[in-house]
């Protein structure tokens, strides 16, 4: 505590003497000195920390000739302390005073809120983006043409319900994407309650002529959403195909949702050669709950129509932007998140909101005047909800063609960020993860170990480094493939920190030396 501090606690009878005015200013004079004394010792205490990490990141490699403790980097080419604060002040000041992230979610938004892939609507959307990359001044701008499925929901979505005391309901629901229709008439038969899928092995023959209820809720004592929905999840990809095995005639599932609402989350689903297709939908929370316990009193029947169908395949694209690097252009650091959205919303969260983080974390690196020394390549991926064909086509035409150093995806919502994931060993992580305290005054400066995504999975067979934006997901199962994915669950200042964040540590790894991300075994060899 700095010495005038102690002088205001010994003499208290000196502060009586003043006037109430006059104390609360001297107060307040020494509580402004007190945090700029913390503030001053806190970035020192960064700094030295970054300084300690760099030493040890540098000590694995080869210094060039001239590298010195105070200039540590070695041919890593990694910023100094001084440079990252400056970069992340500059980016989180660049961005929240745009809000550009926010600015494109809105638009794209609003333009396609419909887009799943083979409508016209993704057409829309790619359009979207193909001139919004444009607008930003991305180069090579271009569309790549893939095959994706086209499956349409249709109009009729209905669910009734009759009671065993002679009572009839109705719910919201919503068809599983990939689901076969009901025909006109819909499908009516007795509900058979299944815990997930060993529910129905257990049922086994009762399901013959029934509609299976696999009603297993996400695990609310699981220490992460993803971990929970990573469990009940297989009840919606696999439900028809385990049900029908044993003569089920249609499935209904209980939505993947966090959220106590009736909002019915859909979601793929799939089909086995060999094995009776049945009809699949989904519905909420509190109708799951009501169901099971009226299943509890006695009998129920159950009514489901829906009119979805599965077209013809038809060709649609990834959109690719990029910005040129300059002595190692030839190498790739891709940033994306993927274009299409279910429809049961607007896909704000989902994933309109890594499109738009992946176009303003281009933006901000080329506002913030940043020269990537790889080209950093945004990519809006067709298809990753129900086929896969944009990360796969992306893969197929790139991957053994270029050497892609790094690949990042954004795809879990646009809550705040809490820093990235990088699929490195822990000695790389805890080398590298000191890099992330400048952004600390946003709170989101961690670095974990573990990152990927759906679309840039392919990416890794080759040596691509995986990356993903982590955030605050515990929400993000409330809104995901459902009617509470709007515009409006999305705050503008959460999606621009995570393009922050994204840009932030792009603009290292578009620049770092490949040696940088070697484990101490490799790097000494």
């Amino acid at each position: 505590m700095r010495p005038f501090l102690i002088l205001l606690i010994i003499l208290p009878p000196t502060l009586a003497c003043f006037g109430s005015a006059e104390a609360d200013r001297a107060a307040a004079e020494a509580a402004r000195a007190e945090a700029s004394f913390r503030a001053e010792a806190a970035e020192a205490a960064e700094a030295a920390a970054i300084d300690a990490a760099k030493r040890e990141v540098a000590g694995t490699g080869n210094m060039d000739a001239g590298s010195s403790p105070s200039n540590p980097h070695g041919n890593f080419s990694i910023p100094d302390e001084t440079e990252l604060r400056a970069r992340a002040t500059q980016l989180i000041d660049l961005g929240l005073e745009r809000r550009g992230a926010w600015e494109m979610l809105e638009q794209l938004c609003t333009t396609a809120p419909k887009r799943l892939a083979g409508s016209p609507g993704f057409e829309k959307a790619a359009d979207w983006g193909f001139t919004a990359m444009n607008r930003i001044g991305l180069q090579n701008v271009r569309l790549e043409a893939v095959m994706v499925p086209r499956w349409v929901r249709g109009r009729t979505e209905e669910l009734g319900f009759q009671l065993s005391d002679g009572s009839e309901i109705e719910v919201p629901v919503t068809a599983l994407g990939g689901s076969i229709a009901t025909g006109p008439g819909g499908v009516r038969a007795e509900v058979i309650e299944c815990d997930g899928l060993e529910g129905v092995a257990a049922a086994g023959e009762r399901l013959r002529g029934k509609i299976a209820f696999l009603s297993r809720p996400m695990r609310s004592t699981a220490r992460s959403t993803g971990q929970a929905y990573g469990e009940a999840v297989p009840q919606r990809t696999r439900g028809a195909i385990e049900a029908a095995k044993f003569g089920a005639v249609g499935v209904i599932v209980r939505s993947m949702s966090t959220a106590e609402d009736d909002f019915p989350h859909t979601g793929a689903m799939r089909y086995e050669d060999g094995v009776m297709k049945i009809p699949s939908a989904a519905i909420g929370v509190l109708s799951s709950k009501r169901l099971s316990a009226e299943l509890k009193k006695g009998k129920v029947e159950a009514t489901l129509t829906l009119q979805c169908e599965t077209l013809a395949d038809v060709e649609q694209w990834n959109v690719v932007g990029e910005i040129p690097g300059t002595d190692l252009a030839d190498e790739i650091v891709v940033v994306g998140g993927h274009l299409d959205a279910w429809g049961t919303g607007v896909g704000a969260h989902d994933d309109g909101a890594g499109c738009a983080q992946s176009l303003e974390c281009a933006r901000l690196i080329m506002e913030a005047g940043i020269r990537p020394r790889r080209t950093v390549r945004v990519v809006l991926f067709a298809n990753e909800e129900n086929g896969l064909a944009g990360g796969n086509g992306y893969a197929a035409k790139h991957s053994q063609a270029e050497k892609h150093f790094l690949a990042m995806e954004t795809d879990s919502g646009a809550f705040g960020p809490r820093g990235i994931g990088l699929s490195r060993p822990a000695d790389v992580i805890d080398r590298l993860k000191v890099l992330g305290a400048p952004l600390g005054q946003v709170g989101a400066e961690r670095l974990f170990r573990g990152g990927g995504g759906a679309d840039i999975g392919p990416l890794s067979k080759d040596g691509c480094i995986m990356s993903s934006l982590k955030v605050n997901d515990e929400r993000y199962f409330d809104v995901h493939h459902s009617a509470n994915d709007t515009l409006e669950s999305v705050n503008p200042r959460e999606i621009e920190l995570g393009a922050v964040v994204m840009a932030y540590w792009v603009s290292i790894f578009a620049s770092m030396d490949e040696a940088g991300m070697a484990t101490a075994q490799a790097a000494a060899k």
